[in-house]
């Protein structure tokens, strides 16, 4: 019996998104025949094909763009043609842009219809309130459609249940196999270096000013942002050392030497560097905003903070010392819930029940 081909349209193709679209691609392709629309952006690694299985089905969408433009337009009839030409079983939106037009592109009757957000671009604090009303009316007529919302995260699930009855909640993954074979299988928890440190784009979402102000106020501690970005200005604290972009493999490796992982995000769906902070054995201290507190419990398996005076209490503490069993639990966490083998038979099982709902 052949596969049941599923269709992937994802215009986010960067940074965590990117990470979720290769492990649940990869995990799903033994089951199934994976295809991958995608748009190229600043964040998507050079070599970003390596990362696929060679099973996988990759297709490049050329008028996919971050901004409303006129060619979202001609997105619309290229993901059309695209569709047409696949003749998929299933189709799966992932983030804003392609959620939208893919929903008005296609009625969901002879083929189910998926949507995974990554994150409502209505809850971000950068834009203007029109835009906000703007993306939310957006968001809720599209709703309408045939189409099921898949959710990374309860509180992303939350927001969804607002939109429409017709969610299902599925956490993120990480692949644990592809983590051990960049660290060689090292046990990450035997350097307990009491650096700090972050992993992603310097940008608005991830509060680079809360992130400077938390290093000034430990002067005496050296902090490391791993990556680069658009507000790398704001990171003018002289213990800040920012490494520029890297790709994944060196990432991992520089954040495996650290201890301390900081998260000062002002909104998250379900963050892929917190959970590969976790598997790794590093502390971790949070925003308490929705993706970060409905994995970390308050001094169970890491740290929520609230204020500046909160981070920078926390991490003192720490410095003189981090306790096993939270480390332990977030690690444990890992293993047992937020990884790709998991996160892919749950998407499996959900396609599944809609090929026999048909």
């Amino acid at each position: 019996m052949s596969k049941k081909k599923v269709l992937f349209f994802v215009e986010a193709m960067g940074g965590g998104v990117f990470t979720y679209i290769t492990n649940l691609a990869n995990g799903l392709s033994e089951d199934f025949d994976v295809y991958v629309a995608y748009a190229v952006r600043k964040q998507t690694p050079i070599n970003y094909k390596d990362y696929f299985n060679k099973n996988v089905h990759l297709i490049k969408v050329n008028n996919f763009t971050r901004q409303i433009s006129i060619h979202d337009i001609k997105a619309f009839f290229e993901i059309k043609k695209i569709c047409k030409n696949v003749n998929p079983d299933i189709i799966h939106l992932h983030s804003s842009k392609a959620g939208v037009l893919g929903r008005w592109a296609f009625n969901g009757k002879n083929i189910p219809v998926f949507y995974t957000p990554h994150g409502y671009s209505f809850l971000m604090s950068n834009i203007s309130p029109f835009k906000k009303k703007l993306y939310r009316f957006m968001e809720f007529i599209s709703a309408k459609r045939n189409c099921t919302t898949i959710s990374c995260s309860v509180g992303e699930n939350r927001e969804t249940q607002k939109l429409t009855s017709r969610a299902f909640h599925v956490d993120n993954g990480i692949n644990v196999k592809d983590i051990d074979a960049v660290l060689n299988n090292q046990d990450s928890n035997k350097n307990k270096s009491k650096v700090v440190f972050t992993i992603g784009r310097i940008s608005t979402q991830k509060g680079p000013k809360v992130f400077n102000k938390i290093a000034e106020s430990l002067p005496n501690t050296k902090f490391v942002w791993i990556g680069n970005g658009e507000l790398r200005s704001q990171l003018t604290s002289p213990n800040i050392e920012v490494t520029g972009w890297k790709n994944r493999s060196e990432a991992l490796k520089l954040a495996s030497k650290y201890g301390i992982f900081l998260l000062t995000s002002k909104w998250e769906g379900l963050p892929m560097s917190l959970l590969e902070s976790m598997y790794m054995k590093k502390v971790c201290v949070v925003s308490n905003v929705s993706g970060n507190n409905n994995v970390i419990v308050n001094k169970e398996n890491g740290y929520l903070c609230n204020s500046i005076d909160d981070y920078a209490g926390t991490i003192k503490r720490l410095l003189v010392n981090i306790p096993d069993k939270v480390v332990d639990n977030a690690y444990e966490d890992v293993i047992t819930h937020y990884n790709s083998t998991v996160m892919a038979k749950s998407y499996a099982d959900i396609y599944r029940e809609a090929l026999k709902e048909k």
